[in-house]
């Protein structure tokens, strides 16, 4: 048996994906997004979250998925990833679970288009459903960072 994760199960399309609970804020329920110029399609702006301005991804774009109007359901998870906070709309934010890290296989080179890069890897949940497991540091780049981190001066 591996060490137990605490993962936070969230949709986008129709997949699951995960993220350690440890890497995660908070998860807030849609509000208005500041667009800010000369920045990348998927990076839909920044927030006011508490006195804190925190940049906003829309992950379908990061992923390059079929856009999707918000919903009754959508949220934005706040993670914090090398020391940057960073909001990521997803479709929905289901439920917390226990995955043994033994369960978790290494990725195929692309899942839904999205690629390998991306990811940490697949685990199997006992209901059968695959939940892909993101690599937080990967979904956001250097120069994507450096982009971001310039609206927080």
């Amino acid at each position: 048996m591996g060490e137990e994760l605490k993962v936070i199960i969230f949709g986008l399309a129709s997949e699951y994906y995960g993220v350690e609970v440890d890497k995660v804020r908070t998860i807030e329920r849609m509000m208005p997004i500041t667009r800010v110029p000369k920045t990348p399609a998927f990076i839909k702006g920044v927030i006011n979250l508490r006195g804190v301005v925190i940049p906003v991804i829309d992950l379908r774009g990061r992923f390059d998925m079929e856009q999707a109007e918000a919903t009754e359901n959508s949220r934005i998870i706040i993670v914090a990833v090398n020391d940057l906070e960073v909001g990521f709309i997803v479709d929905s934010a289901n439920d917390v679970i226990d995955i043994d890290s033994d369960a978790i296989d290494t990725p195929p080179e692309v899942i839904g288009g999205i690629r390998a890069r991306y990811l940490r890897g697949v685990a199997k949940l006992n209901d059968g459903r695959l939940l892909v497991m993101l690599n937080l540091a990967e979904v956001l780049n250097k120069e994507e960072i450096v982009q971001i981190e310039q609206f927080e001066d």
